[in-house]
């Protein structure tokens, strides 16, 4: 029992642990159980990233252009995480553009080496994000500053619980393996609270439609590939990411309030 309450509690950690270049808090190695629960706590590792950005943004406000802001955060997120979703954003576009079987697909994806797609994607990706934040009214900025880390991690959690793994071995197997519909759960709820408690009813739609578009195109990438993996994982938080700021910044976003 107490092994057990021990274990919850650490989790939090181990999930900043493999999410931000965060030193590791807890002295023992992770086992393989704790990788599942740690997912649990995903969503409110990005709820810290979010604060993280919007007191950044508070603080260089006053000294920088509009513009130069908006890279500065999205450069400082990429940072925190080691840029390990955006690494997965280019090897899915390679694979699933390039190859002709999953087979080969998975092949590419495991290349070091950048292709067109791939190299494409990430700039239409980083300049779309720009752009987003710049689109947002005053009054959702800092909200979608702190909602859009969490809901890109919590769309990581979804993906895992949901879909077949598609390598035999590997990190993202051993997540898959792990996780259990309660850690499903306990994630979908800190997100849809963070989203309700931030923008309202909107959050709770935008948490809808990111949920139902994870779900969407985890189908048709696990078509591509035979399951998902770790690069489509981060894929999927990178984009889940970037979609809630462009939602945010429609005129929609803020009929909506």
């Amino acid at each position: 029992m107490k092994d057990g309450v021990s274990a919850w509690l650490q989790a939090p950690f181990f999930a900043l642990q493999f999410l931000t270049i965060v030193p590791p808090l807890v002295r023992r190695a992770p086992r393989p159980d704790d990788l599942g629960r740690s997912e649990a706590f995903f969503p409110l590792v990005g709820l810290i990233l979010g604060v993280s950005l919007a007191a950044i943004d508070h603080g260089i406000a006053p000294f920088l252009a509009p513009v130069v802001r908006d890279i500065v955060l999205v450069t400082v997120l990429a940072v925190i995480t080691g840029a390990l979703h955006l690494d997965g954003v280019v090897d899915t576009f390679d694979g699933l553009f390039t190859g002709k079987t999953p087979e080969r697909r998975l092949e590419i994806m495991r290349d070091p080496r950048a292709g067109s797609y791939g190299v494409v994607a990430l700039v239409l990706l980083i300049g779309l994000k720009v752009a987003a934040l710049g689109s947002l009214p005053p009054i959702l900025r800092t909200p979608a500053l702190i909602l859009a880390p969490c809901l890109g991690r919590w769309s990581i959690v979804l993906a895992t619980g949901t879909f077949a793994y598609a390598r035999p071995e590997g990190m993202g197997r051993t997540f898959k393996e792990s996780i259990r519909l309660a850690h499903v759960m306990l994630a979908g709820s800190i997100a849809l609270v963070a989203a309700a408690g931030l923008v309202g009813a909107t959050g709770i739609l935008i948490w809808t439609a990111s949920s139902l578009s994870v779900l969407l195109a985890g189908q048709w990438v696990a078509g591509r590939l035979g399951g998902l993996s770790g690069d489509t994982y981060g894929a999927i938080c990178e984009l889940t990411e970037t979609g809630v700021l462009v939602i945010l910044g429609a005129q929609v976003g803020s009929l909506l309030l």
